[in-house]
């Protein structure tokens, strides 16, 4: 089984895909947050700390790459293949309302004939991998039979189907049916992404889909970043909490040195903690502390105080 660390606006920036890689890693790939190339024919300062080679050592990264055009999409995979990547993934999976209505991400699904012709030319024009990470519709699971006959005209190398539509956002179940459809029927390698949050969530998928041989991860790992090790039998019982603190440091240190301002080193600090806090028992009462904290230092004390006092979640 390949495990993918799915990309998560905001937090899964270069810095934290590091730290996790050293202690909880490796993930089979890392795909980064997307970026969004343009006329301008340029990354922004902040994508490219993202893509950069010395900020991805040792990974196998993937850069993910948000746009409706193609021409924008052929530009920005041939820079990063000059920068050594052999794969790029195009997002048709965000469902943010700012994104869909520029008609990208999963907003690009709502135009399959346009979607068709785009994917025509990115194959056309580039000779290296294209995986897509996609939604099965924008207002109905029924639009995903059309779009599963769209991606069947490419190789594209992987086919990640998060099978919720747009609409639905993280809400309800996911559509195991249509997923089901796609591994009937999709003549391109399949990943699966959607709520495997721990490991009974991960036997059912397997006894359901013994055939599907990738996964992609992305709320669990923050909730539980020792997720991964136990899927792949990896031990990381031992001294868990040690191990847990020093990822803590290393993160904070590294958003230190990258970001401007201890105000927005907290914020990003307290992001994590949404999904984080989890992991504990009983310990919403120090999640609330964390994310009221006015300072690193009040952060520090009250992430210290849950670490020593709660236990984790077994």
């Amino acid at each position: 089984m390949k495990y993918y660390f799915a990309p998560m606006e905001g937090i899964t920036g270069w810095v934290y895909r590091s730290a996790f890689h050293r202690y909880f890693g490796p993930a089979d790939q890392y795909f980064t947050p997307f970026l969004s190339p343009g006329a301008d024919r340029c990354f922004t300062s902040r994508e490219l700390a993202q893509i950069l080679p010395e900020h991805n050592q040792g990974m196998e990264t993937v850069p993910q790459l948000m746009t409706r055009n193609s021409e924008d999409f052929i530009w920005a995979a041939r820079e990063l293949q000059q920068m050594g990547y052999n794969e790029v993934n195009l997002n048709l999976g965000c469902p943010s309302g700012t994104v869909t209505a520029k008609g990208k991400g999963s907003g690009f699904l709502a135009d399959p004939e346009e979607l068709d012709r785009f994917l025509d030319a990115a194959f056309r024009n580039l000779d290296m991998r294209i995986s897509v990470k996609t939604r099965i519709g924008v207002e109905s699971p029924e639009e995903f039979p059309r779009l599963l006959e769209i991606f069947n005209r490419y190789p594209i190398c992987s086919l990640i189907i998060h099978p919720r539509i747009r609409k639905e956002f993280y809400k309800g179940k996911p559509h195991l049916e249509v997923f089901a459809q796609a591994v009937r029927e999709s003549g391109n390698p399949l990943c699966y992404n959607g709520d495997l949050f721990t490991e009974r969530d991960f036997a059912d998928f397997r006894e359901a889909f013994p055939k599907v041989d990738a996964v992609m991860l992305g709320r669990g790992l923050l909730m539980d970043p020792f997720l991964l090790g136990r899927l792949q039998e990896r031990d990381h019982e031992a001294a868990k909490k040690e191990v847990l603190s020093r990822f803590l440091k290393e993160l904070q240190e590294g958003y230190e040195e990258t970001m401007s301002g201890d105000r927005n080193v907290l914020f990003k600090l307290k992001e994590l903690w949404s999904y984080l806090i989890l992991l504990f028992e009983d310990g919403e009462k120090y999640g609330k502390k964390i994310r009221k904290a006015q300072s690193l230092a009040e952060y520090s004390h009250w992430v210290e105080s849950l670490l020593a006092e709660k236990s984790l979640r077994s």
